[in-house]
């Protein structure tokens, strides 16, 4: 029997982490800075670091990839696809997956966005689920909070110039 339920997962703190926040702005630029890549761009990686490149094909099993530039000028070509995708509500995606649904050899971590209205603003929620402890340990290493914080922080400035 097929359904039009979504799954949720549960939060496992034990291979997962998870960024909640209201943010003033309203959830339709929360998803267009999320989906379009002239937007991802200018928000995407914490500063001092850049997002230089970035292809998105909106549709499960399309590719989502960035190409970031660390301020030594080390390149990270992140590539992964799109599994679910519900318009200003939800975004999921992996890097266990490349496009076409096809494995990858480089999976971290499977990320989804949930995205819900707060008064004017936007409840904004990046849940990253791991395949091991030591990967969810290296990523909150790498600074997770601190980082998807501060690129949601750059988000919404962003957005506000350009509404």
């Amino acid at each position: 029997m097929i359904t039009n339920r979504t799954f949720e997962p549960q939060f496992n703190p034990e291979f997962d982490l998870l960024l909640e926040r209201t943010v003033d702005i309203p959830v339709q630029l929360v998803w267009e800075a999320w989906t379009k890549p002239e937007h991802i761009v200018h928000w995407f990686t914490p500063a001092p670091w850049k997002t230089i490149e970035c292809e998105i094909d909106l549709i499960p099993g399309g590719k989502f990839r960035t190409v970031m530039l660390s301020p030594d000028g080390d390149r990270m070509d992140n590539s992964g696809c799109y599994l679910e995708i519900i318009p200003e509500k939800r975004l999921v995606w992996t890097d266990a997956l490349l496009p076409g649904f096809r494995p990858s050899d480089n999976a971290f971590f499977t990320a989804i966005l949930t995205l819900e209205k707060a008064n004017n603003g936007t409840l904004y929620k990046a849940h990253a689920m791991h395949k091991t402890v030591k990967d969810r340990n290296s990523h909150e290493e790498m600074g997770f909070l601190n980082g998807w914080g501060t690129a949601l922080e750059q988000l919404v400035s962003y957005m506000k110039t350009i509404k």
